[in-house]
This record gives structure tokens, sequence and C-alpha cells, in this order.
């Protein structure tokens, strides 16, 4: 039996918005997240990116605003915290579009980058609903601009991220600050450790959800390259993006500064190239996504500042150049891709020598990554065997060859790429060397302290 949105028990105002968004059948967490919190209970809900936990926490939140507040006053009636800028502007957009009906819904965006001018003047005006980062809340609470007095809900999303960006002090003096009468709806990628220890602190007798990882081989075909070093690396990098039936693609890298690097050799090749990464002005980030969203950007390199809270159907690759810093970064990461029903492809770039931070992935996912080669450009270095062991049989994903450990090379070539040798550097076989190199060197490279290449790179936080 199909579940609609109108058995969750939502009001008729939001099921017109929902009809008229295209949203269909309620997912997983919708159906066991939006009558639990419509109950007015305190949930602990863990699920994976792209399931849908937004709308989750925000319909049941609006139905509560269809209702007149009994307390006086101007604040907030429902807060929700995010880890990053792009994660809280997104949120605020789904509630405009599920909230649409309701006239006199006011939301607001608090999050850095930008002036506190136009913030401060919403903020002098009735809210209903305020999405914040935490640092930028506790600029306007320190200047006494906000008011919870009347506050009902308290919605922590990504509670792990903002954990992992050393948010936690910010959080318990937010907590602090709110009334105790309230409800509190926490959503996280895991409920252990540190995120549960929290989550404990902040709710009331919660009702924990959490629903089940889907792997859905279908719609994100991944590959994993290994690579000899960063010039080999560069050379996989130049391949692939020759694909045409490449649309969009997103990048991700390690550091900001190497974020800047490849945006910029990228566009001297003639790619429509931009970076993003938190250092960069509030502006030039809504522009950089807003160019994204409409085409006139056809790759991005960015940080995993873009890692959540980009939705942009048409990204159909995925590239991680550099691995990421956390194991569960990687789910975030490759769910850029393969959105609104569509198909996506991402590829993954590893060093033989970090054949480690593959296994972490790995048994975080509870399975292999399905491992390739370019026809010509296969990684001349050996690696130890694994020691993540997966008795399921792998159906390879893009990628056909012989071979189903990380300890073998396959033969074979990417779906959809050439198998064409190319003409100068790509077209031979095994460029590093025995000793190993680094990056290579480019003109203005201010991490080059003498001649030769650096072999150390930039350890600056995304």
């Amino acid at each position: 039996m199909t579940v609609s949105f109108a058995d969750l028990n939502l009001s008729a105002p939001l099921i017109q918005a929902l009809e008229k968004a295209d949203y269909q059948t309620p997912t997983d967490v919708q159906i066991q997240a939006i009558p639990a919190a419509l109950k007015g209970e305190d949930l602990l809900v863990s699920a994976q990116t792209g399931s849908g936990k937004t709308a989750g926490f925000l319909l049941p939140s609006l139905e509560k605003l269809l209702k007149r507040s009994e307390q006086p006053g101007k604040g907030p009636r429902v807060l929700v915290l995010t880890p990053t800028r792009e994660l809280a502007q997104q949120v605020e957009k789904n509630a405009q579009v599920y909230g649409e009906n309701m006239r006199w819904l006011r939301t607001v965006s608090l999050v850095g980058g930008t002036s506190f001018g136009h913030q401060t003047r919403m903020l002098n005006k009735p809210i209903d609903i305020i999405v914040a980062t935490p640092g930028r809340l506790m600029d306007h609470m320190r200047q006494g601009r906000i008011d919870f007095s009347r506050l009902e809900v308290l919605i922590l999303d990504e509670a792990d991220r903002m954990l992992d960006m050393g948010f936690i002090e910010d959080i318990e003096t937010i907590v602090a600050a709110v009334p105790k009468e309230r409800q509190t709806l926490l959503f996280s990628a895991t409920l252990d450790g540190v995120v549960g220890k929290l989550a404990m602190r902040l709710t009331n007798n919660p009702t924990r959800i959490e629903i089940e990882r889907k792997e859905d081989g279908a719609k994100i075909e991944e590959q994993l390259l290994y690579c000899d070093d960063f010039r080999h690396k560069d050379r996989l990098l130049d391949h692939i993006l020759r694909d045409a039936n490449i649309d969009q693609c997103v990048i991700f890298t390690a550091t900001k500064s190497y974020s800047e690097e490849l945006s910029d050799r990228l566009y001297e090749k003639g790619y429509a190239s931009a970076c993003l990464h938190g250092d960069m002005p509030q502006n030039w980030r809504n522009r950089t996504l807003n160019d994204l969203r409409v085409g006139r950007i056809k790759i991005l390199v960015a940080t995993d500042v873009a890692a959540r809270g980009i939705d942009v159907p048409t990204i159909t690759h995925v590239i991680n150049y550099d691995l990421p810093k956390q194991p569960e970064d990687y789910v975030h990461r490759i769910g850029r891709t393969g959105r609104a029903g569509r198909s996506g492809i991402a590829i993954t770039f590893a060093e033989v020598k970090e054949y480690i931070k593959v296994q972490k992935i790995e048994r975080y996912l509870n399975r292999k990554l399905p491992e390739a080669v370019i026809e010509g450009m296969e990684p001349t270095r050996r690696r130890p065997k694994p020691e993540f062991k997966d008795k399921r049989r792998s159906n390879g994903g893009g990628y056909k060859g012989k071979g189903s450990s990380a300890g073998q090379g396959r033969s074979g070539q990417p779906q959809g790429y050439s198998t064409e040798r190319r003409s100068g550097s790509a077209n031979r076989k095994g460029t590093s060397n025995a000793a190993g190199s680094s990056r290579p060197s480019f003109s203005g490279d201010k991490r080059r302290s003498s001649g030769k290449p650096s072999t150390q790179r930039r350890a600056a936080s995304a």
C-alpha cells in the first residue's frame, strides 16, 4: 500500500503546496518522522543524505505555524541550525516552497559572509522561522536582537557536521538561551559518539528513528581510480573531463588554496570553471552557485563546504580529486549527483599510498568501491593487499575487467570514455619516478620554497 502525504495528517495548504512542487510520495524518513513530530515528540533521526529529511522536519513545523501563537512578541517560533551557509539558504528556500499558501509566513536566513543590515531589518519585524549557522546567530544574540520567548521548535540539521566544525560550544550556548519547554528535532548521519551524548542532553525522552542506508547502484555509478602521484592524477582528470557526456561536474579538493589553483588551471584550458570554498565572501558564493544552477559554470572545484546543501539536478559527475577527511563525507560528496531521479557518476582518485583511507571509506559503506583503470593510464606502483573483505560479488560499476580485490588491477575502460591515447604526457605510460613526486609546479604557486616542487600540501581546512 502506497502512503501519501495526505495520510500523514498534514493540512490542506501544505498538501496543495507539495502537489504543486511535484512531491508525489513521502520517503521513509518522512513517513516515520512527520507523524511523530506532529504529536509533539522530541526526535533523534539518523538518515543518509538525499533521504528527504528536510521535509521531514519542516512540514510538521509548518503545521504548527498554521495555528497562531498565544505568546506575545516578534521572535521566531521555529529555529533551524545548520552547519553551512548554503544548507541554511536551501532549507529556507524549501520552507518558502512548502509554506507557499501561508501568505503571512516570514522566514530569514542568518549566515556569515553577508552584511548585518538586511538581517537586522528582518529581525525587527515578526519572524516565524529562522534558519541560521551557529556563528552568525551568536553574533545577533550578543547584540540582543533575537527574542526566543515564543520559540516552540528547535531543529538541528546535520548535527554531526556541526560538531565536526567545532560548533558544540555555540550550540550549547544557543540551547541555554531558548525555552526549556520546546520540541527538539535532531537530524544527523549518525547518532553515535559525541553526537549521541549531545542529543541526549538536548532532548527530553526522544523518539529514535534510524533509517537504514540504501544503496542505489543504478542511480550513482561509483568508480575508484588508483594513481601513482599528482601528475598521474592530473592526466586522469584531463582524460575524464574531455568526455562529451559530462553536463556539469563538481570536483572536490582537500584544501581551499588548491581549489582555486585547480579552477584557474581548468579555466586557462578553456573550461567554464569556478571555485567554491569557505573563505569566499557570501555574495561570491551565492553568485557562483547561481551560475552553476543556470548553467554558466560547467565545472565547480570545491572543498567540502559544497558537500552538503547544493541541489543542482544537472550535475552529472562528481570527482573526488582528493579523498575526504572523514569517511561519511564521501557519501555527502557523491550525493551532489544523481539527484531528482537522475543518474550520475562518482569518480574517486586515490594515490597508491592512500589505500588505508580507501579502506576506511569501504568499512563505513560496508562494501567495496568498484575499482577500475583507464587503458594506457594504469598505476605502476604496487600497494599492500587490502584488509577489507567483502563476500558479496560486486557488479563492477562503469568499468569492465578482471579482478575484484583492491590488490588487483582491472583492465578495461570507463563507460563513455575514449580509449585513444592522448598526445604528450597523456600518451606515456607510468610517467612517475620511483622516488615519488608532488603536484606539478605552476607559475605563481607560493607553496614552492625552492626550485624543486614541494612535497607537502598546504593543510588548510575546508
